[in-house]
């Protein structure tokens, strides 16, 4: 897989670790652009298609949460965040605005490199995906479709603009409806390791995905259904 032409923005107040990340990333041949501050960072984001952001969220003026949070008004690109240890509830804030993933201070360059390929790998809507697409690989319910080569989500007949991680929780229920999914299993295999944090970060994100569904079709967004004690499951209307 070749990541030229790969754009991150890295955003953190620290020179030094602004330019780690650097190194690192442009080892693996990505293209990278720095902000040192939140309201650059954000600037820089509207105004560019990045892939990808790594965002700290201890930022001086606007922090992290906010950026996150404002950009999602206008934008998906996939985020990052950068959080110190001991900030758990600011990290559950962060998925509640949008973030998709996160890693912690002091972190190893090899997992942000990880976690980097991961998010890219999972979120590209053309440059990671089979070239020969072919409608099988459409998920079609009476409310909902979902085209997996275009990673379009269509409720009601409107189109839904998801986070990446948002359409992969989706996709994932979807891809076997009416089975139960325990929010452990959910965080494994959707978040893609074994998570050591809070398992409310997958309340959030359903939180998020029925929020978005209902405001198109309030019919997708109700097959969404949680089995309580245990977790979710996407429901077909019978």
């Amino acid at each position: 897989m070749s990541e030229t032409n790969t754009t991150i923005l890295v955003v953190d107040d620290e020179e030094r670790i602004r330019r780690l990340l650097r190194m690192y990333l442009e080892k693996e041949g990505y293209e990278i652009d720095e902000a040192e501050n939140g309201e650059i960072a954000l600037q820089k984001a509207v105004d560019h298609d990045y892939d990808l952001i790594l965002l700290d969220l201890m930022l001086p003026g606007i922090d992290g949460i906010e950026v996150c949070a404002r950009l999602r008004q206008v934008k998906s690109t996939p985020v990052i965040m950068l959080t110190a240890k001991g900030e758990e509830a600011n990290r559950v804030q962060g998925f509640e605005v949008g973030t998709d993933d996160y890693v912690v201070k002091p972190f190893s360059p090899r997992e942000v490199i990880y976690r980097v390929k991961a998010i890219l790998r999972r979120s590209s809507a053309t440059a990671y995906l089979s070239k020969d697409a072919n409608s099988s690989n459409n998920i079609v319910f009476p409310h909902l479709v979902i085209e997996h080569d275009a990673h379009r989500v269509t409720a009601g007949g409107q189109e839904v603009t998801l986070t990446p991680k948002e359409y992969e929780l989706l996709h994932y229920l979807a891809i076997s409806p009416d089975k139960v999914f325990s929010r452990e299993e959910l965080l494994k295999d959707v978040w893609n390791y074994e998570f050591f944090g809070d398992l409310r970060t997958v309340d959030t994100h359903v939180k998020r995905l029925r929020e978005k569904l209902n405001k198109v079709s309030p019919e997708a967004a109700s097959m969404i259904t949680t089995v309580w004690g245990v977790g979710y499951k996407l429901e077909v209307p019978k």
